[in-house]
């Protein structure tokens, strides 16, 4: 990666001598199942180097790449939590977990785009999920009375846009999420054209670079969204929410990695209701799946930003944990969870890597740093944060001095805190 002397920015890495400069590395290896979260051996990776560089704003103003194209060079870091971030922050309602934020608090919106851009993220996503006509006046929403899903996906997509031309080049993507109207059984024609209202707004957008359809639970559904999204005539990427027990239909896992590349998807993969762990599994059951059946679309992950080992062979994942929505915190990952998970996705050959559920963007840092080696550059808040604890070494009291270092940080077992509470959920609603 060519980079200007304009745009050089140092960026001391702990364990290594100042002044050596790194190469891109290409080739891309596949490790089996046991090197997932929680076995994988990341001191055997190699560190970071001594300095890293990002490329001045002038430099990436030569062209804007598409996302095919980033990911055939090396990996992409997608943005994290939306509806559930904003709801801590009090602009999402937690039940329906409508977007209309984007139309009454625009600000609250646009600064979490630019807290998950500072942090790394390659592509922003327009704050779009569950704006669906058929989902604004669902269960007694009383959102669809003032909004329409036009009316948020153009507002969504004004304020990522504005987000977006403060950055450095940065991809933007449109998204699409479940519609009721599936579940209702309402048959292919009104769920696709529950679709069609936005992604005509996105393709009519010349800003929106691709398209996402995620959290998806039934591949058939998958199926008839890329479909519509095709139309648009951008990349199209779709994730499902889904473990190694395949979809909600019973549709193995592998399976449904197929169909949807088949259906057309550029890129594959999973989002939501899992933890990095179980992801890694699943995603390694997509690419077996799609490797036997000679296809090679992208892959891509973005799993769920808690601990949540009991429900990996649910159907709902989390949803079953009684403690969710509103009662998570104990089980978030930590920085460094969330690096383990970057080397392991990335090694198993995910190219598109981010976070859905409880993904602030301090996570998104860690996958950006992480691979940093990889993309050649790190993000714009890593000069405000060192490697393993590294600043701590500034610190006034002495025993904080001495976990300034990797060792600390890479053998930790942090505690849950609440002496009278089980280390796993024991209780597992249906």
């Amino acid at each position: 990666m060519k980079l200007s002397a304009a745009g050089l920015v140092a960026w001391h890495s702990v364990g290594f001598p100042r002044g050596r400069i790194f190469a891109q590395r290409k080739s891309c290896h596949v490790y089996p199942t046991h090197l997932a979260f929680g076995y994988f051996d990341h001191r055997k990776q190699s560190l970071p180097p001594a300095f890293l560089f990002r490329t001045s704003h002038s430099d990436t103003m030569m062209g804007k790449k598409g996302l095919l194209e980033r990911l055939a060079e090396g990996p992409v870091i997608g943005d994290g939590s939306y509806v559930f971030t904003l709801e801590k922050r009090g602009y999402v309602k937690g039940g329906p977990w409508t977007p209309e934020a984007v139309i009454e608090h625009p600000e609250g919106v646009k600064q979490l785009h630019r807290e998950f851009m500072r942090a790394g993220a390659d592509v922003l996503q327009a704050f779009t999920f569950y704006s669906t006509d058929d989902k604004l006046h669902l269960a007694g929403n009383l959102a669809g009375e003032s909004v329409t899903c036009h009316d948020q996906n153009e507002a969504a997509c004004k304020i990522v846009q504005e987000v977006a031309a403060e950055g450095k080049d940065v991809l933007i993507c449109g998204g699409c999420s479940p519609t009721p109207s599936y579940m209702e059984k309402k048959g292919k024609e009104v769920v696709q054209q529950e679709f069609k209202k936005q992604v005509d707004v996105f393709a009519h957008r010349e800003e929106v670079d691709f398209l996402l359809c995620e959290f998806m639970g039934h591949v058939e559904e998958c199926e008839w969204a890329i479909e519509a999204m095709k139309a648009a005539g951008k990349p199209v990427a779709c994730t499902m929410r889904i473990g190694p027990k395949g979809d909600q239909n019973g549709v193995p896992t592998g399976e449904c990695a197929v169909r949807m590349a088949k259906a057309g998807a550029d890129v594959v993969g999973i989002n939501c209701l899992y933890d990095v762990n179980t992801s890694l599994k699943t995603i390694e059951m997509m690419k077996t799946a799609l490797d036997k059946a000679g296809l090679s679309p992208y892959l891509m992950i973005q799993p769920l930003g808690y601990h949540c080992p009991e429900v990996e062979n649910m159907l709902e994942g989390y949803f079953h944990l009684p403690e969710a929505p509103f009662a998570l915190e104990p089980r978030l990952l930590t920085r460094f969870d969330v690096q383990k998970f970057a080397r392991a996705a990335y090694e198993l050959g995910v190219r598109y890597l981010g976070g859905c559920c409880g993904f602030e963007p301090y996570h998104i840092r860690a996958l950006a740093e992480e691979l940093a080696p990889e993309r050649g550059r790190l993000p714009d808040a890593s000069a405000k944060h060192e490697p393993w604890g590294g600043a701590l070494k500034g610190s006034m009291f002495a025993f904080m001095r001495k976990r300034a270092g990797r060792e600390h940080w890479e053998n930790i077992k942090p505690t849950l805190g609440r002496p009278d509470h089980p280390v796993l959920q024991d209780h597992l609603d249906e």
